[in-house]
């Protein structure tokens, strides 16, 4: 099945980003090819994250993986609904493989990998994330987003609120979310803990490192994940997350109407408070290119 496999991102100052993304937060170095430093989790990636310097930050590619057929089938899907789809012969990163690039709307890149190689699982650990569960993109049309996603790459829409379309591309929730907004860039990336315990020692283990957690614990609406988020030292959002739905063909597609919280709260335990000053700001830091 294709899955989310990592998100590549361009920043300033990697090493303080990468000290961070190893202690507290848990991440796994996976080696460095071609200037790009990459950490994965204990799942079966070789590497969820990977991080590239830049005067700037910018999202470079948001990549997804599957066997050789599968990444096939998402190609000529591309090519079908009329997509440039940019082909690459070997990627330059741990456990290789070959596979395209797609461009959504909104300067997206989509990168598709397919995988010749299975990376073997490492003996999970309660305090380092699993992988990348989804990542949450805010977009100026999301309506075009999802036609997007929909028509080329095969997604399917899950869940819509009146903030954001969840989009999944096999039977977990969502692997991509569209939040509205007035700019395109990342509005967070989530990374999956081994069980709700994982999520909360990890805010646990963040506060005695000094990072304040800006939202939650709490358990969200759509997805019905536990949460909890903070504002990394380069400047996005990342999640601890955990017990993300699955669900089937016949899952029926929510709308706003279906997922309205009421007075005083913003998720399922209604206990967490979110920090509407800080959270937008950092939303906004990691544009397109």
């Amino acid at each position: 099945m294709i899955r989310l496999r990592s998100v590549e991102l361009a920043l300033p100052r990697v090493q303080v980003a990468a000290e961070f993304l190893q202690s507290p937060w848990g991440l796994i170095p996976a080696g460095t090819q071609g200037g790009v430093l990459f950490f994965r989790g204990t799942g079966s990636h070789p590497y969820i994250l990977s991080l590239r310097e830049a005067a700037a930050p910018a999202v470079r590619a948001i990549e997804f993986s599957g066997t050789p057929a599968e990444v096939a089938a998402v190609q000529a899907r591309g090519s079908a609904a009329g997509v440039p789809v940019e082909k690459f012969a070997e990627l330059d990163a741990p456990g290789g493989g070959s596979g395209f690039v797609v461009e959504g709307p909104e300067k997206q890149k989509y990168r598709f990998i397919a995988e010749t190689a299975p990376v073997a699982e490492l003996p999970p650990e309660r305090d380092r994330p699993l992988q990348i569960t989804h990542a949450v993109l805010n977009s100026v049309d999301v309506a075009a987003c999802e036609r997007f996603v929909e028509t080329a790459l095969g997604f399917q829409v899950t869940d819509r609120t009146k903030m954001m379309t969840f989009v999944r591309c096999n039977r977990k929730h969502h692997a991509l979310a569209y939040a509205h907004s007035d700019v395109s860039s990342l509005n967070h990336i989530a990374f999956e803990m081994n069980d709700v315990d994982g999520v909360m020692r990890g805010i646990g283990r963040m506060r005695d490192a000094g990072y304040d957690v800006v939202w939650g614990p709490g358990r969200h609406g759509p997805g019905d994940n536990v949460f909890g988020y903070f504002i990394a030292p380069f400047g996005g959002i990342v999640e601890y997350t955990a017990e993300i739905s699955e669900v089937g063909d016949d899952y029926k597609v929510g709308s706003p109407e279906d997922w309205k919280w009421p007075p005083g709260r913003i998720d399922q335990w209604g206990i967490s408070t979110k920090d509407g000053t800080r959270i937008p700001a950092a939303e906004r830091v990691f544009r397109f290119i």
